[in-house]
């Protein structure tokens, strides 16, 4: 069994922080009336919180760090490593179970898709119960004469994924969207990649980059299977702040464009930024009491 660990690249910006803060945690999940429940009964689309987010807390202690998102409501995770769980994915799943979380994907690289690694791969991640696997970012993806080759890499992955009831995929960021002969990397990508390929779309980097992300999801239906909801604000936009609910992004636009358009299963949080001192933890929970704020508003309209 192949060991799957979170790499350096991951890891970097990193500040410890002592997580004095579980009590704050969990008031902010009992707050939004979701601490325990697990459930966003608004939406049919449920909550996960991509670990990245809290990658402090999760490199300080794992368990306690999954424990901690549990408590708060999310109903999954999207993994950015395994941590001490790297070689043994029968324990990281009787873990997952007894928190009550599903696995909404994983981020990983590329070469986990290629050649003699993509069994490997396939089996470690059938025994946690993830069938999204999602490279969040690539210097090919960008490459005028590589880009090709590596959409081929995708659709066969995609091929031999789909019998396991698995898809790879793609996240982007701000580069993805940058124009090569009149066409944006990330059209190429989806042009030359079969439907079963996902399209993870990061909507705070989509809409940083200037990209409309409801008019990216409408594009290409279907294969927004997981999205990423990461608050965003703009440059200029004053009053704003990156708490999900408070930041630039229309996000009723963009669950409404998710629900009717993208195929969407999941609505992945990811916290990149923690406004007003608060920690990884804090803002993550005011993130998903955000989200849960819009859904339940979205819910009350005729």
């Amino acid at each position: 069994m192949k060991e799957f660990k979170l790499g350096s690249d991951i890891l970097s910006r990193r500040n410890f922080l002592k997580m004095t803060a579980a009590g704050t945690v969990a008031a902010i999940g009992a707050q939004s009336g979701i601490l325990g429940t697990r459930k966003d009964p608004e939406s049919e689309i449920p909550i996960a919180l991509q670990l990245y987010s809290v990658r402090e807390d999760c490199a300080q202690d794992f368990d306690r760090a999954m424990a901690q998102v549990a408590d708060m409501g999310y109903r999954g995770v999207e993994f950015a490593g395994y941590y001490h769980y790297g070689d043994d994915p029968r324990a990281l799943r009787r873990r997952l179970d007894g928190l009550g979380l599903k696995v909404a994907g994983t981020h990983i690289q590329t070469a986990a898709l290629r050649g003699d690694e993509l069994p490997k791969t396939i089996e470690f991640h059938k025994a946690i119960g993830c069938k999204y696997l999602i490279v969040p970012g690539d210097r090919d993806f960008t490459d005028p004469e590589k880009c090709q080759a590596l959409a081929d890499t995708f659709n066969t992955a995609a091929a031999a994924l789909k019998p396991e009831g698995m898809y790879c995929g793609f996240h982007n960021h701000k580069g993805e969207f940058a124009e090569h002969q009149g066409r944006t990397f990330w059209e190429l990508f989806a042009e030359r990649t079969s439907t079963d390929v996902i399209l993870q779309l990061d909507v705070g980097w989509a809409q940083d980059a200037g990209v409309d992300p409801v008019k990216e999801i409408r594009k290409y239906p279907g294969r927004t299977r997981t999205a990423h909801f990461k608050p965003t604000v703009l440059e200029g936009d004053e009053g704003k702040t990156a708490i999900l609910g408070r930041d630039s992004v229309d996000w009723s636009s963009v669950i409404q464009a998710c629900r009717a358009s993208g195929g969407t299963e999941w609505f992945i949080i990811e916290q990149e930024y923690y406004p007003d001192g608060k920690t990884p933890m804090e803002c993550s929970g005011l993130s998903l009491q955000g989200l849960t704020e819009i859904l339940r508003n979205m819910s009350s309209l005729p």
